[in-house]
């Protein structure tokens, strides 16, 4: 599930290319004083992503932005919703925003549909698999960059996608039945994004892609819908990886509109 918010900048700013904890830190303050306030200092997977605000440009002020808050478990965005009602301004930096609206939205995968990555997917190899993609460094593990092995990136991918899902539903996969899951890809672009991590800046390392598929089968849709909400690859707390449907086969019906939080279960 993810939800749409709709910002007016206030004040005229250039657009802030590290955002990425600024961002991060608004979203875990929407968890104060909820039953998520210690999820920044658990550890595992946290089970949410977010994307860029966009358009990714410098504002002036009355100019129109978007955030989208996504996770596969419906209870943190309702949690993000009721904060967010008690909020009518939003500060990620030195970007000043108005809330004018946010809506619910469950984009639902079809047996046909194209994925659009709009934050890079980070994926890190580790060092027991060098040998088997054939890469010669000194180092405990590397980022995934073009001049590695596609077959890395695939498997690495699927992989973590796989071990997110199990974590979160307790549920097995149909490992037969399910992959090779990802089926026709086009590579936009490598990207270097520099980044906090505990309290020292370092460079994280991750691509750009679409991912089309046709004649999906139901766990396939299952998974790659899970992956959807909860982001691929790593970092996704920190708002990479996230993924939109570009086109799909039959249409994507939000449940919710307007200033409204998601009803509870």
């Amino acid at each position: 599930m993810r939800l749409i918010l709709t910002l007016e900048s206030t004040c005229r700013y250039a657009y802030d290319l590290r955002y990425h904890n600024k961002l991060q830190g608004f979203v875990y303050s929407l968890m104060r004083g909820t039953e998520y306030e210690g999820l920044h200092d658990s550890k595992g997977y946290k089970f949410f992503c977010f994307s860029n605000i966009y358009p990714p440009f410098d504002a002036e002020p009355g100019d129109s932005r978007y955030l989208v808050l996504s996770s596969p478990d419906d209870e943190l965005i309702r949690v993000f919703a009721e904060a967010l009602l008690e909020r009518e301004r939003i500060n990620v930096g030195d970007m000043r925003f108005i809330l004018k609206e946010m809506r619910v939205a469950k984009p639902r995968v079809g047996r046909r549909v194209e994925l659009v990555t709009r934050t890079p997917v980070v994926l890190r190899i580790p060092r027991h698999r060098f040998a088997e993609y054939g890469i010669e460094r000194e180092h405990p593990y590397v980022y995934w960059r073009p001049d590695i092995s596609f077959d890395a990136f695939l498997r690495q991918l699927e992989d973590n996608l796989a071990k997110k899902f199990r974590s979160f539903t307790g549920a097995e996969l149909d490992e037969g039945a399910v992959f090779p899951l990802f089926q026709r890809f086009v590579f936009k672009k490598q990207v270097c994004n520099h980044v906090l991590i505990r309290e020292r800046e370092v460079r994280v390392f991750g691509s750009l892609w679409e991912f089309h598929f046709s004649r999906l089968t139901g766990q396939q849709r299952e998974l790659l819908s899970f992956g959807m909400d909860a982001g691929f690859g790593e970092r996704n707390s920190l708002g990479f990886g996230f993924v939109e449907i570009k086109k799909m086969g039959g249409r994507a019906t939000p449940p919710g509109s307007g200033r409204q939080a998601p009803s509870g279960s």
